[in-house]
């Protein structure tokens, strides 16, 4: 078995944990930054309503925004309070509970992204 396929080094008593990818410590990693690069999209947020596999209850899906994870789940918790409504961030994907597309797309305008209403 050669070198690579065996990860190397993940641990050391002098910087603590250490990246596998570049060597390394956590808090010095380089990858981490490309890592966090903004998705790149088409530039319009896609905004539908789904039903499928949640036992007919209706939710707010929003799809296509372009912004890092910590940034996406403050948009998503923006929208939430805006509909006064629950939901979750999954996947670079914001679901809000209920059929609230219309509002979303308001508010989505009003933060300065470009929507579009998917489905039907």
């Amino acid at each position: 078995m050669n070198q690579s396929s065996k990860g190397g080094l993940v641990y050391s008593t002098e910087v603590g944990r250490t990246c596998s990818a570049c060597r390394r410590a956590l808090a010095q990693c380089s990858c981490k930054a490309s890592a966090k690069a903004v998705p790149v999209g088409d530039g319009a947020v896609r905004v539908s309503r789904q039903t499928k596999g949640r036992g007919g209850k209706c939710v707010t899906v929003v799809k296509g925004v372009a912004l890092d994870a910590t940034a996406l789940a403050q948009l998503g918790k923006q929208l939430r309070t805006a509909c006064g409504s629950g939901g979750t961030v999954k996947d670079g994907v914001i679901e809000v509970q209920g059929d609230h597309c219309k509002l979303i797309m308001a508010t989505l305008k009003k933060l300065g992204h470009i929507a579009k209403l998917a489905g039907g």
